[in-house]
């Protein structure tokens, strides 16, 4: 059974060619595909496989150019960014699901990018994904990844044990 294509009739001008992206964003189309196969971005694709970019997918380069050109972030950093993104608490992942699941284990992608998922993940669609569709900004990134990390800190800390140099 093959996708739906993305039209643009329920919300006009919502979703862009590659070509339109690149021209909002002043960038080559080649760096937005780069993005693409280094993971950062999942553009939506219609039948023809032809990508087209949303809102939220400008918005995400916007951040990846911000944090490269700005903060002088590499690509791997963002990636190792992304993989900080804790995609188990956010979907309430069971603990014995967690320890299977690569972007629980591995600390080099961002959970869309794994091969080996959970089972909650396996036939899901990561473009529709909640944690990919609410972390397309710098800001949300950053608050989602402080909000988890912290909660998490809080409810499993973890304890270094003092050694005598």
């Amino acid at each position: 059974m093959s996708k739906p294509e993305p039209t643009t009739s329920f919300v006009p001008s919502t979703l862009y060619t590659i070509g339109e992206a690149a021209d909002i964003l002043g960038i080559s189309i080649p760096t937005i595909r780069m993005y693409e196969r280094e993971g950062l971005i999942i553009p939506y694709r219609k039948n023809s496989k032809h990508r087209r970019f949303g809102q939220s997918d400008i918005e995400r380069i916007r951040c990846v150019r911000n944090l490269i050109n700005h903060d002088k972030v590499s690509i791997a950093g963002i990636r190792r960014l992304l993989s900080l993104i804790p995609c188990w608490s956010i979907k309430n992942c069971p603990a014995e699901e967690r320890a299977k699941c690569d972007a629980f284990v591995e600390h080099d992608k961002s959970c869309w990018m794994v091969s080996n998922k959970s089972w909650l993940c396996r036939s899901a669609e990561c473009r529709e994904c909640t944690v990919y569709i609410e972390i397309a900004s710098c800001k949300t990134l950053k608050e989602t990844i402080a909000k988890f990390t912290t909660r998490e800190m809080v409810e499993n800390p973890v304890v270094i044990e003092s050694c005598e140099l």
